[in-house]
């Protein structure tokens, strides 16, 4: 399967919260971190079919919300017990990646981790609001 390149971009919301507690907390493996994170952004279709990307709208969408786990470069988590996920808004006309929310699971509190993280999408993402 061949696969697209996407641009990827941080949008500023997620830049001006969770990711500087990541920034704060993990220092120079969070650079890492946030490098490899793009680069696999930049192949996310692949992503899908390693079952790492998890659609949340209609994958046959033009623009599709995906949930991924990620881990901090140089630890020993794996993606899945770091507790760490991406929200990101994948755009195929465009070919664009829009990471939306960068969090540990620990920084979204209550009893439905999904409603919650929806809610900050909507809230912070109008443009979004219809397919979520």
């Amino acid at each position: 399967m061949k696969s697209i390149k996407y641009v990827v971009t941080i949008q500023p919301f997620a830049e001006r919260h969770f990711i500087k507690t990541f920034e704060k907390k993990y220092k120079r493996a969070w650079e890492l971190t946030l490098q490899a994170i793009t680069e696999e952004f930049e192949k996310i279709d692949i992503l899908f079919l390693k079952s790492i990307a998890e659609p949340i709208t209609d994958k046959k969408g033009d623009v599709v919300i995906c949930k991924t786990e990620f881990k901090i470069s140089g630890t020993r988590d794996s993606r899945h017990a770091s507790g760490n996920r991406c929200i990101v808004a994948m755009c195929k006309s465009t070919a664009t990646v829009h990471v939306l929310l960068v969090y540990a699971k620990t920084d979204i509190h209550g009893s439905n981790e999904t409603t919650k993280w929806k809610g900050l999408i909507k809230e912070n993402y109008p443009e979004y609001r219809s397919i979520l």
